[in-house]
């Protein structure tokens, strides 16, 4: 039996994460909801309660391209959707839904709205989540985001370490979102607690260098930089007392997973509405700049040559606002 209802989501890793409220209220009304992602977001979502099926949209690789967009659209017009939510605002979802032939096709006013049969204002504050919600006619805060790793996920990220540890999630492909004293850090928290680096298999270097940080205090230190899947990853965040984390995808994990979160913010900043969501968790940057913010993602490097967003964000400030959380005692 298929769904009724079908969402397409195929942004950026962190978006989808953060579209799960929304999935959660389509779900409470219309029933378990399929859902178009991109391929390495979809396991995320495979396990979510709203979703019934995950259907995996390689737009950049195999199905790149018009040829790809009409084999999947003809995929969903076989399907028969009675209505598609589409919170993903460009021309490739918006052109998706009209050649799937889905009757009701519901997205945010812009650009490419004339292709909707209802588009509804996006708000202009407040946190993605609460923006995403109000496609549904949700009040913000009703559902929060929300991951599911599975037993077998837990077990192989209980498999990496023992006890209470902090985790870094050094990464980000945008350059100017790393924060480049990661090193120093965990060699501050290895003297109290045991590290664990979080991320892809781009990350792995980093990881290494970090790692090597930590072993002069004799403290465990795990890299596991591209060890684990993206729900494994998710399990393994969910089990730390505290990410610190640059303004990527990782801090929206932390966020489905309820663990406390220390963000840092150079070239961006949390009135975007991607920052920390939860009452306690903290976002660190310098706010007496004004070349901050430079972007909506941040550049590769810093138009000006300083970094100073990133720069002047000191170690001391982030062991502080780890200890603020309680997190360097917490879960041990």
């Amino acid at each position: 039996m298929s769904s009724a209802t079908l969402v397409i989501q195929t942004a950026f890793l962190g978006d989808v994460v953060l579209t799960t409220p929304l999935l959660s209220a389509l779900g409470a009304e219309h029933g378990p909801v399929d859902v178009v992602t991109t391929p390495i977001a979809a396991p995320l979502l495979e396990t979510h309660p709203a979703v019934r099926k995950v259907i995996p949209y390689d737009k950049r690789g195999s199905d790149r391209g018009w040829t790809g967009l009409r084999k999947l659209a003809r995929r969903l017009q076989a399907e028969q959707y009675e209505r598609a939510y589409l919170p993903h605002r460009s021309l490739r979802t918006a052109a998706l839904g009209v050649l799937a032939r889905i009757p009701s096709r519901i997205g945010f006013s812009g650009r490419w709205s004339f292709l909707y049969t209802e588009a509804r204002p996006k708000p202009a504050l407040g946190h993605e989540t609460d923006r995403l919600l109000a496609l549904a006619d949700e009040a913000p805060g009703a559902y929060p985001p929300q991951l599911r790793p599975t037993a077998a996920d837990e077990r192989a990220a209980a498999a990496l370490i023992d006890g209470a540890f902090v985790a870094l999630a050094p990464g980000s492909i945008w350059g100017t979102k790393r924060w480049p004293f990661y090193p120093e850090l965990a060699a501050g928290l290895g003297e109290r607690m045991a590290v664990v680096v979080v991320g892809g298999p781009d990350d792995v270097a980093l990881g290494d260098q970090i790692v090597s940080a930590v072993r002069p205090s004799g403290r465990p230190a795990v890299n596991a930089c591209g060890r684990l899947t993206l729900r494994e990853s998710a399990a393994l965040i969910g089990r730390a007392s505290a990410l610190i984390t640059n303004d990527s995808a990782p801090l929206h994990l932390a966020t489905a997973m309820g663990t406390p979160i220390v963000a840092l913010f150079g070239p961006t900043v949390t009135e975007f509405g991607f920052g920390p969501l939860r009452a306690g968790d903290v976002a660190l940057g310098v706010d007496e700049l004004q070349c901050r913010p430079c972007s909506p993602h941040g550049p590769a490097q810093c138009p000006l040559g300083h970094h100073r967003c990133m720069r002047e964000l000191t170690v001391e400030a982030v062991i502080a606002a780890i200890e603020e959380l309680g997190a360097l005692r917490r879960r041990s």
